[in-house]
């Protein structure tokens, strides 16, 4: 059996409001705990104008108090940016909050110059991507005898739980960072979708050191979905995420994000079409029994039985039908 879980970006629909794309942010979440979803997600981007999802943590309170038992992550936390001792505890009070619910996902990506100098204006020495990790695992288990520079120091609110801890990655060096740290890993196979990147997880198993807080490794496998009730609903999704990615890759992206209409009338020129093709690689399109198979497919050559849809098309009408196709092809238990 494959479990489904969501990463939800908040797009903000042509037309729409960012206050707008966070309700139904909200709306998509508790469909997805109504109808059998493991986890929902949320993204961290900057000066993404056409997506509300600036903050995870801030939003996943929101979320877990609109929901009573989906978990509720970040796909993800960009550590790199922020202190492990803050991001622990925003991480613990949500858990405090929500026992048993709550998943930290963290990645190293890196955004636009500007926002990089921005978000460590006032940081002093930098401190590694490994280290920060190993710093949020001693919050997260109250170890204060173990060698460290906070040796002393705890992240509260102390709760008899901790969130779960996943890193996000597209290769070799993610693998190795999560398996040495012993924590979940996600793959962003929506970003890189080679054929090669299946092994990574066969890598990542292998390398596993047994941690406090996980002791078998655990793996899920993340991936771009356009599903409509037919080939011709999915194809005009996937028209509209076309211009999307054309319009986020661009000088000067609009500040939302295109419907189906638009994308039908604007059309592409020869340049664009090269990009969108390499573009579609990156994505599964089709009826709900075509994408199942795809993602089954998927699941079983990197060995896993969990992944990880984001639903980022045009309209919340048509992310709510996605989600709602995709469980009842798969027999959601909800």
């Amino acid at each position: 059996m494959i479990s489904l879980s969501i990463l939800d970006y908040s797009p903000i629909d042509e037309g729409a409001t960012a206050g707008e794309a966070l309700q139904q942010t909200t709306r998509l979440a508790q469909l997805a705990e109504k109808i059998g979803y493991k986890r929902f997600w949320v993204a961290e981007h900057h000066q993404v104008f056409s997506v509300a999802g600036s903050s995870p943590e801030m939003l996943m309170m929101h979320l877990a108090g609109a929901t009573q038992k989906i978990r509720i992550g970040s796909g993800g936390v960009m550590l790199p940016h922020y202190s492990s001792y803050k991001v622990a505890e925003n991480f613990r009070l949500m858990e405090a909050l929500h026992p048993g619910r709550i998943d930290l996902g963290i990645g190293r990506s890196r955004s636009y110059r500007l926002v990089n100098k921005a978000l460590n204006e006032s940081k002093g020495i930098p401190v590694s991507y490994e280290q920060q990790i190993a710093d949020i695992q001693k919050y997260f288990t109250d170890d204060t005898d173990s060698e460290h520079r906070f040796q002393k120091l705890r992240a509260t609110p102390v709760s008899e739980t901790a969130p779960e801890i996943w890193v996000l990655g597209t290769g070799e060096g993610s693998v190795k960072v999560a398996a040495e740290a012993g924590a979940a890993y996600a793959y962003a196979h929506f970003a890189k979708p080679l054929k090669s990147s299946a092994q990574l997880i066969e890598s990542y198993k292998e390398q596993f050191r047994p941690s406090k807080l996980l002791d078998a490794p655990k793996a899920m496998v993340c991936i771009f979905a356009v599903v409509g009730e037919t080939e011709e609903e999915a194809e005009d999704l996937a028209k509209a995420f076309d211009l999307w990615l054309l319009f986020v890759e661009s000088d000067t992206p609009p500040p939302y994000y295109p419907s189906v209409e638009t994308a039908k009338q604007r059309g592409f020129s020869a340049s664009e079409l090269e990009k969108v093709e390499r573009n579609r690689k990156r994505m599964l399109i089709g009826t709900p029994e075509q994408v199942k198979r795809q993602i089954e497919e998927i699941a079983d050559a990197y060995q896993t039985d969990e992944v990880l849809v984001i639903p980022n098309v045009s309209g919340e009408d048509s992310r709510l039908k996605e989600i709602r196709l995709l469980a009842e092809v798969f027999g959601l238990e909800g």
